[in-house]
């Protein structure tokens, strides 16, 4: 009974369908670059709400203007005081790269690197400097899932999506576990939402 009353309480699983919906929403509302690539942190890269708002512009960019392939994040700027890093994909690479260019309105970042990199990397009106909390960007994703007629998603939907969706395409939970900052195996098989699909894969292997 306590278990069934856990999952209840998890957040929804973001499908393919639920991503592009999101897409499409934030393409049609102002401030879509810085919008497109937070929302993608969390579906592309498994981070965490607090974790995208803690991020800095020195976090993703080298100093020669290109961008990093993993994000070290320090104890700091994740979950329970225990640092990790996130591995980005050469698609992530190019999001963040868009996104820095269409805020600095420049192609090439290299300038950047010579402004004060320890800003946040994804700034709001209010607080440039600084940029979202972990509770306003949370709230902030809220008002996107609504938007986008997504019933259930909370800021935590993207990151079990990434394990999920990573699973189901036949990634061990040992490299899921890594990818993802867990201590615990355990903590990370309660992520992974079985669905049909999975359940195919696995009866055609026989």
């Amino acid at each position: 009974m306590i278990r069934k009353e856990r999952r209840m309480k998890q957040a929804k699983v973001l499908t393919s369908t639920d991503t592009r919906k999101v897409l499409l929403y934030i393409t049609a509302h102002k401030h879509s670059a810085r919008n497109r690539a937070m929302f993608l942190m969390t579906t592309d890269c498994g981070m965490r709400v607090g974790e995208v708002a803690a991020l800095r512009i020195c976090d993703v960019l080298n100093s020669d203007g290109s961008i990093k392939d993993s994000i070290r994040l320090s104890a700091e700027q994740t979950k329970g005081n225990h640092g990790r890093t996130v591995v980005l994909s050469q698609k992530m690479q190019q999001e963040l790269h868009n996104y820095l260019s269409a805020r600095f309105k420049l192609k090439d970042l290299l300038a950047v690197t010579l402004t004060d990199t320890t800003r946040a990397l994804f700034a709001t009106q209010k607080n440039y400097q600084r940029g979202f909390s972990a509770n306003t960007l949370a709230q902030h994703f809220h008002h996107i899932y609504k938007g986008a007629g997504i019933d259930g998603a909370s800021s935590h939907s993207g990151r079990r999506g990434f394990l999920t969706n990573l699973a189901s395409k036949g990634v061990s939970v040992r490299v899921l576990q890594e990818l993802a900052g867990h201590r615990s195996l355990a903590v990370t098989q309660r992520y992974i939402d079985v669905n049909q699909t999975m359940l195919q894969n696995a009866v055609e292997l026989l």
